[in-house]
């Protein structure tokens, strides 16, 4: 149960992040001051390309954290756990976080300020996968020293 609880927590800071607080439009007002602050002389369209990218980055990213906390959930590490990596565990979290992406998306078809799209599951899903990959390859890194 206890490995359950971070996993719980993310996802409820996903799901508040997918609701109008977040939308695109009050995140910019955040983003695109500190990147003009950053770059004064940065053009408009430089700007929404920044912010799109920052914003489209923060998905990739929190889904990734969310496959590792459900690759650890599903695993149930122990002190000195010396199993091999798991195919098994890892494509679980993936799935999960798969779904985890599809209810959002349709979470947020019921926010005025924001609307489904099949793209962002697909960031969400891919960013998951990274995040998974960095785990292996980190496993493989850590066994060889």
């Amino acid at each position: 149960m206890i490995y359950w609880l971070p996993v719980v927590a993310w996802a409820a800071l996903i799901f508040s992040a997918s609701t109008g607080a977040m939308s695109s439009g009050n995140t910019s007002r955040i983003i695109g001051p500190v990147v003009r602050w950053l770059l004064p002389d940065i053009s408009d369209e430089a700007l929404s390309l920044v912010v799109f990218s920052v914003r489209k980055t923060a998905h990739a990213v929190e889904y990734g954290i969310l496959a590792l906390l459900l690759w650890r959930a599903l695993r149930q590490p122990k002190k000195e756990d010396d199993r091999p990596w798991t195919w098994g565990s890892a494509l679980g979290a993936w799935g999960l976080a798969f779904v985890y992406a599809l209810s959002d998306e349709i979470h947020q078809s019921f926010v005025p300020s924001r609307g489904p799209s099949p793209w962002d599951v697909i960031l969400d899903t891919a960013g998951a996968a990274l995040g998974l990959f960095v785990l292996w390859c980190w496993g493989r890194w850590r066994r060889r020293w």
